[in-house]
Formats: structure tokens, sequence, C-alpha cells
């Protein structure tokens, strides 16, 4: 018999160690902001335009 197994299962919490210092609802990202796609889209059409010629 695996005595090791014996006794009631350990209650794991689900919790992160830490916050996260971007997470949603803090005052540098708050949950009403959509995120800005300009920058992205810049970025994107210059690789293209670099893998291009």
């Amino acid at each position: 018999m695996d005595y090791g197994k014996t006794g009631n299962p350990k209650k794991g919490s689900n919790t992160p160690r830490h916050a996260e210092h971007n997470a949603k609802g803090t005052a540098k990202n708050p949950y009403d902001r959509k995120a800005d796609k300009a920058a992205l889209l810049q970025r994107m059409k210059a690789a293209a335009k670099k893998k291009e010629g």
C-alpha cells in the first residue's frame, strides 16, 4: 500500500504569486481601453516592404 497517497487531498490555490504589472483593470491597463493597432500595422507594413524588395 502506498501510504504517501493517503489522507485528504491538499487544496491547491490557483492564484499567481505576484500581480502582473500590466494586468487588466490597473491604472496602466484599464478595462475600457482598446488596444491601439496603428503601431502594429505600421510594423507589419514595414516588414512586408522589407521582405518584398
